[in-house]
């Protein structure tokens, strides 16, 4: 990691989270339904996206016993949209097989080549005991896939056979069908201006999403050294709502939620990067669920890729971001978008999951191990294309302020009790590196193997900001 980190500036970046209304039904099924904007936009926020869902239907219907089924879309004129994936109905079903997608750029002829889409996507998501892994809204999905500006698609699934040796007949998922999400319009004001500098932390607030008098106070107190008036307008900038619920069992029995700043975690605190905020990139409240959920204390962070693909500018980050959102509550059927934090290949950082960004906010992001982690995702597909030294660098940062809130060492070790996954019984007392892979949570390709390789340079340069 460059040496530039132990001298970077902190500036902290905030907003109010505006309170929602609650989460809309999703329409009923039918050919070619559209899933509406949300009733109540943000006022100067950004104009809402809506979602397109269209059935999948037989390619093969007359195939011969035991050939693999195939299902997919003729290829369709539609409206506007900028990523797609594909969901069925049961989220424990997993889809073996392989889905393929192209696309027509919007005004143009020409289709695209036909796109792989990431079908093992069952380890993302919120645990299938807590209140959101067991909703009826829950339905299975791919990964997303960012194609851009698009008005056309045509779809290919088709179920993969056993191994040899396996007994699974080749089959898919029931519901299978096409989600086109447009994110929407840019925000009107505060959309956060492309970079390609390496590490944000050192950026000023001429590029905020926000200016004013507190972030200016907080650029200073760092550039002083004092950290812990950074931690202090930390919470009081983004303080624990007083009118949306919590769980019980995160309340201890003074009232408080539990998991906040703590004391011991002053000697190792670390600048707070920029954040670009929910209101920064755009969110529309009104989609993701009223109330927040947290979880005792941050313990872990977990690193993933949101496999959505590298072909786009950070210009578009913030649009990525609405359209992972917007599937991920409108598609998927979550609560809100399931990463605590995200990161583009500039080294933007943006701020996930609702609920406040130094808060112990309970994600969805690695199964079985969404209780005291934080989910953080670089955007980008990183199993053959190396993420960028600023991404890394800004996972550095992230982690280096986050862990530091509660004083641990990125370089440690924790246990975490899994509540159920592929790799570990519910109920195992699992030791993990403090900054782990969703690989080792989960056994899954995400990270990448690219991006999951520089995780000991991440704990050690993370470990340095803390001034350890």
């Amino acid at each position: 990691m460059r040496g530039y980190f132990a001298s970077s500036i902190g500036v902290a970046c905030a907003t109010v989270l505006a309170l929602s209304a609650p989460l809309p039904a999703a329409a009923a099924g039918g050919p070619g339904v559209h899933r509406p904007p949300a009733t109540r936009p943000v006022t100067g926020a950004t104009v809402p996206g809506s979602t397109q869902s269209f059935p999948l239907v037989p390619l093969n219907p007359d195939r011969a016993a035991g050939t693999a089924p195939e299902m997919g879309l003729a290829p369709q004129s539609v409206r506007s949209f900028s990523l797609v994936g594909v969901v069925w109905d049961d989220p424990a079903t997993e889809l073996h097989g392989h889905v393929q997608i192209r696309t027509r750029a919007s005004g143009a002829d020409r289709w695209s080549a036909w796109q792989d889409v990431e079908t093992h996507n069952h380890g993302h998501g919120p645990d299938p005991a807590s209140d959101e892994g067991s909703s009826s809204r829950m339905r299975g999905s791919t990964a997303p896939l960012w194609v851009g500006d698009s008005d056309g698609v045509e779809v290919r699934v088709r179920a993969e056979a056993d191994q040899v040796g396996g007994t699974r007949t080749p089959t898919l998922p029931d519901g299978l069908r096409v989600e086109l999400v447009d994110p929407g319009a840019e925000p009107g004001q505060g959309a956060l201006a492309p970079s390609s500098q390496a590490d944000p932390v050192q950026r000023s607030d001429e590029d905020l999403p926000y200016g004013g008098t507190g972030a200016d106070a907080i650029a200073s107190a760092v550039e002083a050294g004092l950290a812990s008036l950074n931690a202090s307008m930390n919470a009081s900038m983004f303080p624990a709502p007083s009118d949306e619920t919590t769980n019980e069992a995160d309340v201890d029995q003074a009232g408080e939620v539990r998991g906040g700043p703590s004391a011991a975690a002053k000697p190792f605190a670390a600048p707070r990067p920029r954040i670009v905020t929910r209101g920064g990139w755009g969110a529309d409240e009104s989609l993701r669920e009223s109330g927040f959920v947290y979880t005792g204390s941050v313990k872990a962070a977990f690193v993933h890729h949101t496999a959505s693909g590298n072909n786009y500018t950070c210009a578009q980050a913030p649009s990525v971001i609405r359209g992972i959102y917007r599937y991920h509550v409108v598609s998927s059927g979550w609560r809100d978008i399931g990463y605590n934090f995200l990161i583009d290949k500039c080294g933007n950082i943006y701020e996930g999951r609702a609920g406040g960004v130094d808060k112990p906010v309970m994600g969805a992001h690695t199964l079985g191990f969404n209780t005291n982690t934080t989910g953080i995702a670089v955007l980008g597909s990183f199993t053959s294309t190396a993420p960028s030294a600023a991404a890394v660098n800004s996972v550095a940062a992230l982690t280096a302020w986050k862990l530091g809130l509660t004083g641990i060492d990125p370089r440690g070790t924790t246990y975490l009790t899994s509540g159920g996954g592929n790799l570990y019984p519910k109920g195992a007392n699992v030791r993990l590196n403090v900054i782990s892979g969703h690989r080792d949570g989960f056994a899954t390709e995400c990270p990448g193997k690219l991006l999951y390789g520089k995780l000991g340079s991440i704990r050690t340069a993370a470990a340095r900001l803390q001034g350890r």
